[in-house]
């Protein structure tokens, strides 16, 4: 019960920054005027305040370290579940943080090359590695359970910088990125807490709270009355390096051996699936252009269905609803059937998917289609 109480004290507390600080950085970035301004690559035609993730990394840190020391001063003193492994990781995740969250600050003040970004990313990865959270099963996937160091901690490298990337790349309509990150948070925080790991449910929860109020503004603001903003770099680098670290910790910290399945992989992983199928399918169709896959392009899922005539808000809840889904369904799966014949399943439902959306696509006429770009205006399309 203290626990419970302590993880929604966290999650207020993160609600009630976001509420107070979000309002000032839109009233700072229109008096010095940092805008996320229009060019021919963009499609908002508005200049919009892209600092709103300027909030997520200050506030996941006071909330975090605000329920945490009240739990050692007047509860847990001299019986800490803060273990000194516990306490390694989280120094090395928030080093890394620190990293990405300056890089997409420059990154959204002057523009930031993506060499220089994704360096900046690997970085990060390696502090993950260092911290002991590294892959050394794959859960049975092609039927390879546990694996050597030498290929665990290359590929957990990868893994977080994939998921940060895939994050970052699906911010582009209203409320999508931060929605599917919503989603993903609630799910792992709900797991975390399940299973009694407590300070990870926190980490989790705390973000979720300062998520939620940006949303809001995100969805719910007016560009033309300056009550609009994106999260930018700042942001999307922020949560998708701690919802890698999450994935990646429940799925090495799990109760079953390296050598056998691991279900919570599985449903760690499914959290973020649409944003990691939408990547790989973009940046297969700019090879495939001959076009570089690190320079953005308007080809990702959002921007299909969009193409069907779809107005904005309805394709942000209809993938939404769609990430639920893959979610459920890898939920029930995991524990029924092997995680190669579910990455199967999971490939097939989205090829298909995307077979469907193609048909509608060629059967909505051109003036459907002209429609979103009445949605410029408003600034909900990037």
């Amino acid at each position: 019960m203290q626990t419970s109480l302590f993880l929604l004290f966290g999650f207020l507390f993160a609600v009630s920054l976001g509420m107070v600080i979000i309002p000032r950085i839109l009233v700072i970035s229109h008096k010095k005027r940092l805008y996320d301004v229009p060019d021919a690559r963009k499609v908002h035609t508005m200049p919009v305040p892209r600092l709103g993730g300027l909030s997520f990394f200050p506030v996941i840190l006071m909330s975090m370290f605000l329920v945490i020391g009240f739990r050692l001063y007047f509860w847990d003193m001299d019986t800490s579940s803060l273990s000194f492994n516990m306490l390694y990781e989280y120094l090395f995740l928030f080093v890394g943080m620190t990293l990405l969250y300056l890089v997409g600050v420059c990154d959204d003040l002057v523009g930031v090359g993506y060499r220089y970004k994704f360096a900046v990313q690997i970085a990060a990865a390696l502090l993950l590695v260092l911290s002991g959270n590294w892959f050394d099963s794959f859960g049975g996937l092609f039927g390879i359970y546990s694996v050597p160091a030498w290929i665990g901690m290359p590929f957990t490298v990868f893994i977080v910088v994939y998921i940060t990337n895939a994050i970052n790349l699906i911010d582009g309509i209203d409320g999508l990125a931060s929605g599917l990150c919503c989603i993903a948070l609630s799910v792992l925080s709900v797991i975390f807490f399940l299973r009694g790991q407590y300070v990870y449910a926190l980490l989790a929860i705390c973000t979720l709270g300062i998520l939620m109020p940006f949303w809001c503004y995100n969805v719910f603001g007016n560009a033309n009355r300056g009550h609009k903003l994106f999260m930018g770099d700042a942001g999307s680098l922020t949560l998708g390096y701690v919802i890698s670290f999450l994935i990646i910790h429940m799925s090495v910290t799990n109760e079953v051996s390296p050598t056998l399945s691991n279900p919570y992989m599985v449903i760690a992983f499914s959290t973020v699936l649409v944003p990691l199928l939408d990547v790989i399918r973009v940046v297969l169709h700019r090879l495939r252009e001959h076009k570089n896959p690190f320079l953005p392009d308007k080809n990702h899922f959002h921007h299909k269905l969009l193409r069907t005539g779809m107005r904005v808000r309805v394709v942000m809840v209809t993938i939404l609803g769609i990430a639920v889904s893959f979610i459920g369904l890898n939920a029930w799966l995991a524990w029924q059937m092997n995680i190669t014949f579910l990455l199967g399943i999971n490939l097939i439902l989205w090829s298909s998917l995307h077979l469907t959306i193609n048909c509608f696509i060629a059967k909505t006429p051109v003036e459907e289609r002209i429609k979103t770009k009445n949605c410029k205006k408003l600034g909900e399309i990037r």
